[in-house]
């Protein structure tokens, strides 16, 4: 399928939401998730040829989007943290939701410590994928599929109690 500069950039633009949802989930730091975000770009377009069509753009995104967190997070885990992070507090936005931003807060700790299929299955899980779906972008069963999102649900509840944060 031939897809143009424009159209590409259109649908990134349409589907960038996949992108920082991906960034955010394998990186604490803003910087780390910018540049995640910008390789996954890149290795869209280097891999665009790849995309036959067979699937919508999105669930292409996604297993490029993974694929590439997954060797970008392991390369930046070998890389010495030589900064000392300042904390600044962010404004706080017109219509800011503190009790839902704490609660992502807290389900994003509790994802980073999954393992990267964990947190892969989840993200696609919380998206709407299908079994099927998932199951074609990581490459496993549908039954594998269904049995590890059950799993990592409950193992996500139980990090979430375990760091003492309640959903109400």
């Amino acid at each position: 399928m031939k897809i143009t500069e424009q159209e590409f950039l259109d649908l990134i633009n349409q589907h960038k939401g996949i992108l920082y949802k991906v960034s955010r989930m394998y990186f604490d730091k803003l910087d780390d998730q910018q540049d995640l975000f910008q390789e996954i770009i890149l290795q869209m377009w280097k891999s665009l040829n790849s995309f036959k069509g067979n699937s919508e753009f999105s669930s292409w995104m996604y297993r490029v989007a993974l694929n590439t967190a997954i060797v970008f997070f392991k390369k930046e885990k070998r890389k010495p943290d030589k900064y000392t992070s300042i904390k600044v507090e962010p404004m706080e936005p017109d219509g800011y939701n503190t009790k839902k931003d704490q609660q992502l807060v807290h389900f994003y700790k509790a994802v980073k410590k999954l393992n990267k299929i964990e947190k892969a299955l989840i993200l696609q899980y919380i998206e709407g994928f299908s079994g099927q779906e998932i199951a074609e972008n990581l490459g496993l069963s549908e039954v594998n599929v269904r049995v590890k999102i059950n799993r990592t649900k409950s193992k996500l509840q139980e990090i979430v109690k375990n760091q003492g944060y309640e959903f109400r």
